[in-house]
């Protein structure tokens, strides 16, 4: 039990995320950080350099395109700042004392700045929190292997627990339900009545090679549009999962979220875009959906185009993180995930507790 006046044991959470430029001139760098990334590009070792930086230097006129829409720059830090903020609000009145750290993979501030922050507040632990709902190894995975260098170059030695994931987390579950539900009461507001309306789950995709490996990602996509649908309790909802951003010439994981607009179109239906692996407003969200998506909708003669916002700063869903964080920390385990044990079917070996296990039976 603390005494009365005893200092508050310090606990850092690193909040895990994408990052996006700050400006324009930092668009082709972010692109080269993230094609340079092995988790991401997976191609030999000698190769990569090469290819990482061709593909940013082609992929970036329309990048920056992109980002002019939004002001030259990504809103993403400023709304996971938000976030942390508003996390640690929440659990100010613990018997710990909690700070949110932001650490972005492929633009500023990365984990070794994190790192430096963390190690200079005086953390006693550490939680990494990932704003990825879904475990893959391109996103969390590859987050997770950055912390890891930086807190060693960082000389940061403290206990460290890491939430995995947190699909079918109820909390989340019912906070996106929540807004969903709104969403789908103002389209069908808005609707004629005899148009029928149908819920396109979409999420970020990735080559089918990765899934194929051992990358729990998709399993665990579906997992979250299971739940959250049991939440919403809609007798008969017309929903689909479906991906978009594809990005290489390789077969990715589907049905895309293209193909799925233009069956809407075919089946004459209204469609309700929910970004079900994104939980804050970027490009993906604020160009690819609410601009490009819907420019496409309207060519196809979709009868109606509508989206639910991303989380960002939702009070339900930082109510979750708060409840993830008090339950990972409680739980006693250095790698969780929401409900503690492992999740993903044993098929998945890319799963970071089967990549645990393995750790753990090389060094016995």
């Amino acid at each position: 039990m603390d005494r009365p006046g005893a200092p508050r044991p310090r606990v850092a959470i690193v909040l895990f995320n994408l990052g996006g430029p700050d400006k324009p001139e930092s668009v082709r760098p972010f692109l080269e950080n993230l094609f340079l990334d092995p988790a991401i590009l997976r191609v030999p070792g000698w190769v990569r350099p090469w290819l990482g930086r061709l593909i940013a230097r082609r992929r970036t006129k329309a990048a920056s395109e992109n980002y002019a829409i939004l002001g030259g720059r990504s809103p993403l830090l400023e709304l996971t700042e938000e976030q942390g903020r508003t996390l640690d609000a929440m659990l100010a009145g613990e018997a710990v004392e909690y700070r949110s750290f932001v650490a972005m993979r492929y633009w500023h501030p990365m984990s070794d700045a994190a790192a430096r922050a963390v190690a200079a507040w005086g953390a006693e632990e550490v939680l990494l929190l990932p704003l990825y709902p879904q475990f893959s190894t391109t996103t969390t995975g590859s987050s997770l292997a950055a912390w890891e260098a930086a807190a060693r170059k960082a000389g940061l030695d403290v206990p460290t627990a890491t939430l995995c994931c947190y699909h079918s987390d109820p909390g989340f579950a019912a906070a996106t339900a929540a807004l969903v539900r709104g969403a789908w009461d103002k389209a069908r507001a808005e609707l004629p009545p005899e148009v029928p309306l149908r819920i396109l789950f979409s999420a970020h995709g990735l080559p089918e090679s990765i899934v194929k490996a051992g990358d729990p990602y998709q399993w665990q996509v579906e997992r979250s549009v299971a739940a959250v649908v049991e939440r919403l309790g809609m007798d008969g909802l017309d929903h689909v999962t479906c991906y978009q951003s594809r990005v290489t010439p390789q077969k990715w994981i589907g049905p895309s979220t293209e193909d799925e607009l233009e069956r809407a179109a075919h089946d004459k239906v209204a469609v309700l875009v929910c970004p079900i692996a994104f939980v804050s407003e970027h490009s993906e969200t604020l160009v690819e959906l609410d601009v490009e998506y819907r420019e496409e909708a309207e060519r196809l003669g979709v009868p109606g185009y509508f989206r639910v916002p991303a989380q960002n700063s939702d009070p339900g869903f930082i109510q979750a993180l708060r409840d993830l964080v008090l339950a990972a920390r409680g739980g006693g385990r250095a790698l969780c995930s929401y409900a503690g044990a492992r999740q993903c079917p044993k098929a998945f070996g890319d799963c970071p507790h089967a990549k645990a296990r393995t750790r753990v039976s090389a060094l016995a």
